[in-house]
């Protein structure tokens, strides 16, 4: 079993959203539309995402504590603290996001979405279509 794995980001966030204590905690809190910029070698890749098409995108929240396994969760001290694998909590040994965005338009390697939590420049490891009956 390998002990480490190499991650590529195809791309960056684009977004006003840069201070994580003034971001929402989820895409559907409030979350101001972003830009998906993507390397030019993800062109094939792209070609076929549409306006309209719900999609995983798959980050690296690369402004999170790793050393953290237990939290309360939403920061709210009155709950009960909670292993992170049954949290939303971006503190985690692999700080993978994991975000139900829709697209609103594709333009080149350019995709603009709603529902995006990520802070500005946070990189963007993959994107996948959302399956029928996936909540």
């Amino acid at each position: 079993m390998t002990d480490e794995y190499a991650l590529r980001p195809v791309g960056r966030v684009e977004s006003p959203l840069t201070h994580p204590e003034r971001a929402p905690k989820q895409g559907d809190e409030g979350a101001p539309e972003a830009w998906l910029v993507f390397d030019e070698r993800m062109a094939t890749a792209l070609r076929d995402l549409r306006p309209g098409a719900d999609v995983l995108v798959l980050t690296w929240l690369d402004r999170a504590r790793r050393d953290v396994l237990a939290v309360h969760p939403r920061g709210d001290r009155s709950r009960p603290e909670t292993g992170v694998f049954s949290t939303r909590s971006p503190h985690r040994p692999n700080p993978i996001g994991l975000h139900r965005v829709r697209v609103r338009e594709v333009d080149g390697l350019r995709v603009r979405v709603a529902d995006l939590e990520a802070l500005d420049g946070t990189p963007v490891l993959d994107v996948k279509p959302v399956l029928d009956g996936e909540r």
